[in-house]
């Protein structure tokens, strides 16, 4: 018998048209003879509508454009989703199984997790606690930090009437010194993120992070280059190949995480097996810390000195065929619908 998974895209997120393009890519991929799959589309405003139509629209962003029926997820017994029809009719689609496809705030930061946790159905990726966890920089640097794993020095803040810019940038200098990134704490792909050299980067760095999140990370800059690791598992765990960016740019920001116009992604990372070593180690320990389980992609810095800094942990990756987590896995063996088929699996342990 199939399993009935639904695939959750879009979302009220800074990261809505990621979301896209990871899930076309795995409503392309599903195994048929595997999976019977509901796709749950969930628009900027937050409206959730059942999509019945093509991959090509999820793609270019045209799929809301139809007409479609509104619907939400059961509370009660009934483990589904309720289709609301015309006519005050209703119907009730029974799944096994979520894969939510969502990426940053109110998808990646334990909101959706909740939900299905009170509804009581697996859902592919890290609970709830970990999610949140994870999304929180702040949070991340508390709970790895308590478990001996490196990350570079911080100071968070909460936007206030009373915040003073000035007297915030003077404790950044004493306590981290320069650069510095500023950067929401609640956020992915690199949105809001600023490299600060003097006063005046900081100022506006301060008031972009803040129009993305309320409370911001203000972290020491790194010297040296980003590498990442991919983990799969909840008890038992498979760790991926590690990987290196190679940019030109002051880091890796969102546009050059989609276009790659300055920036390589180099497959296994040009350091040496032990250093590898050290990075799965590191990765492992984080995972763990958090309490993750299905998936994640933990991200380090490599310092000249050959030191290895936690940079964050995303729960829910970038998951297009051509993203750095299912390349990782690929490279030891995991074929990417049998990452999919392994993810479900692991949410239904």
């Amino acid at each position: 018998m199939k399993t009935k998974l639904a695939i959750l895209f879009g979302g009220k997120s800074d990261e809505y048209t990621i979301s896209l393009y990871s899930a076309a890519a795995i409503i392309k991929n599903v195994p048929e003879e595997l999976f019977d799959v509901t796709l749950v589309g969930i628009t900027r405003e937050g409206e959730w509508l059942h999509y019945e139509g093509s991959v090509d629209k999820i793609r270019d962003d045209t799929w809301h454009k139809e007409n479609l029926s509104p619907l939400m997820l059961s509370m009660g017994d009934f483990k589904g989703f309720i289709k609301l029809k015309e006519n005050n009719e209703t119907e009730r689609i029974p799944i096994d199984c979520i894969f939510p496809v969502l990426h940053g705030r109110n998808g990646e930061d334990g909101t959706i997790q909740g939900m299905c946790q009170m509804a009581g159905i697996p859902f592919v990726g890290c609970d709830m606690t970990s999610s949140a966890l994870c999304m929180d920089k702040e949070f991340t640097h508390v709970v790895c930090e308590s478990a001996g794993i490196k990350t570079a020095p911080y100071i968070s803040v909460v936007n206030s009437n009373t915040l003073n810019i000035k007297e915030l940038y003077d404790r950044a200098i004493k306590e981290l010194s320069l650069p510095m990134f500023i950067k929401p704490a609640n956020g992915g792909s690199s949105i809001g993120i600023s490299k600060v050299r003097n006063y005046d980067e900081f100022e506006s760095g301060v008031m972009e992070a803040f129009e993305y999140d309320r409370k911001i990370v203000i972290e020491k800059g790194i010297e040296g280059f980003e590498i990442g690791c991919a983990v799969i598992g909840n008890e038992e765990l498979i760790i991926g190949e590690v990987d290196e960016i190679d940019t030109k740019n002051d880091f890796f920001d969102y546009e050059e995480k989609y276009s790659q116009h300055n920036s390589k992604i180099h497959c296994p990372a040009r350091i040496s097996p032990e250093l590898q070593t050290q990075a799965k180690e590191i990765a492992l320990r984080t995972y763990r810390a958090l309490g993750c389980r299905g998936m994640a992609r933990i991200d380090m810095f490599l310092t000249p000195e050959k030191e290895i800094y936690l940079n964050e942990v995303n729960t829910i990756p970038g998951l297009t065929d051509l993203s750095r987590y299912p390349s990782m896995l690929k490279k030891i063996g995991i074929e990417y619908k049998d990452l999919i088929v392994k993810l479900v699996e692991l949410a239904m342990e």
